[in-house]
């Protein structure tokens, strides 16, 4: 076997692998006699066909897939010991002349194979970048006291309907006149929470509605989607295009939501594993749940600021772009062309950050373990729960909510990314120069709108 690789183009290369019969001949030779024993070729007892037959019948199949599995072999063995740095497949060459495997070998093999440029980025002393403090304000713990008190409130009985209250009440289906129409739709305790009808029109008749009132609305004007019609008229989403007409209903019961007191009960709903003794001690544990998310924000801008600081450092990054886009296309065989034109300068864009990333680690020494990545699982699962209100989510649940991310590939590759961004974070902010910058969470929001 003979393998040349030319890259004197530095962004590709051209790989030329040349077979001889002696390089595959015992792979083929035991193929064929594997295929043999299992062959059912008529006339013979399975395993007693000529071999003769068995190659003729079947061998040019058998030896393109001995092929195929050499070829990929070498490519693989020789990108490694020659330290390649390739990215993406091997793409067969356009010099690649068919190969005939009637005819005796030697059989020749040409691929290009897109060479990652050198990216010789380093981060240092010398190197300054942002870092925002972000200021934990009273306004902000205000309002995540305000979101346990509505969270864990309840409905009181009220008389006089007020906005963000659920009523309930009969519902009547009116004939053109009126009238209850009989055989008509109706409902003893059908329930309405006029703040979320779209329509402004019918959401205004439920205003100051008392109960005993009566009010005659339009159901399919009221919710405009099938889906929240049929739940309401309690009917099969196929039948809902009939209900145009007007309906009666009458108010038998206002519920007005009451958020809950500020008081011990609600400080061991928000924490149930603290002991928090008044108001005061409740501030100052929110405070400090606030501060560490917006700590994770910080760090999270910080590596937008370190990916601007390294993509300077490097400049212009030359990339064989014929080849690329034919990679790219492979990669997404359900894709034309113009999906690569369209979208081959941002893939490119976040390629070479990745390079950038992988080079920065390299400096840093940083290394990915699997304990980093199931801590990743685990911050990620309680970012998720803190979203929906639930900032202290026991420790065995969050365990059982990692091992579920971490059964999906997927997931897997997203957290490992995750997990070295939060290494290369620390490790990058304790070796530059910070540039520390006080600010509001408005003004850190806007950074991103600026972006």
């Amino acid at each position: 076997m003979n393998i040349s690789f030319d890259n004197s183009a530095k962004t590709s290369g051209k790989l030329t692998i040349t077979i001889e019969e002696a390089d595959y001949q015992k792979d083929f030779e035991k193929e064929l006699k594997s295929y043999r024993k299992r062959a059912n070729v008529p006339g013979f007892r399975p395993g007693n066909a000529p071999m003769a037959m068995v190659k003729r019948q079947i061998g040019p199949s058998l030896l393109i897939d001995v092929l195929n599995k050499l070829v990929g072999k070498t490519i693989y063995d020789y990108v490694g010991e020659q330290k390649i740095d390739m990215l993406g497949e091997p793409m067969p060459s356009a010099e690649q002349t068919p190969i005939d495997i009637e005819k005796p070998a030697p059989y020749t093999f040409m691929f290009d194979i897109a060479i990652a440029p050198e990216l010789n980025v380093t981060l240092g002393a010398d190197d300054t970048i942002p870092y925002y403090n972000i200021a934990v304000d009273e306004k902000l713990v205000d309002s995540q006291v305000e979101m346990y008190a509505g969270r864990n409130g309840s409905y009181v009985k009220a008389e006089t309907y007020t906005d963000g209250d659920m009523l309930k009440g009969d519902l009547r289906q009116l004939d053109a006149e009126g009238n209850t129409l009989e055989g008509g739709i109706t409902l003893s305790e059908a329930i309405i929470s006029p703040k979320y009808i779209k329509n402004e029109e019918q959401q205004k008749l439920f205003a100051d509605a008392k109960l005993g009132d009566i009010i005659t609305f339009n159901p399919r004007k009221a919710y405009e989607n099938d889906t929240e019609l049929a739940a309401f008229l309690k009917v099969e989403k196929e039948q809902v295009f009939i209900y145009t007409g007007d309906f009666s209903y009458q108010v038998t019961e206002v519920s007005h939501y009451e958020p809950h007191a500020i008081d011990a009960e609600l400080f061991s709903l928000a924490y149930p594993d603290a002991e928090i003794k008044d108001e005061a001690e409740f501030r100052t544990r929110i405070a400090a749940d606030i501060e560490k998310q917006l700590k994770e924000n910080a760090d999270f801008r910080f590596i937008a600021d370190m990916r601007k600081a390294a993509e300077k450092k490097a400049g212009e990054v030359a990339y064989d772009d014929e080849l690329m886009k034919r990679i790219m296309l492979a990669n997404n065989k359900d894709k034309d062309n113009d999906y690569v034109e369209k979208n081959y300068a941002p893939s490119i864009k976040e390629l070479t950050w990745t390079l950038l990333r992988n080079k920065l680690a390299q400096q840093f020494e940083v290394k990915v373990e699997e304990n980093d990545v199931r801590e990743a699982a685990k911050e990620m699962t309680r970012i998720q729960f803190a979203q929906y209100g639930m900032p202290n989510v026991p420790e065995e649940y969050l365990e059982k909510y990692a091992e579920d991310m971490l059964k999906k590939e997927d997931s897997v590759n997203h957290l490992v990314e995750r997990a070295l961004d939060v290494k290369l974070v620390a490790a990058v902010k304790a070796a530059v120069k910070l540039d520390k910058k006080d600010i509001t969470v408005e003004e850190f929001n806007k950074l991103a709108e600026n972006d």
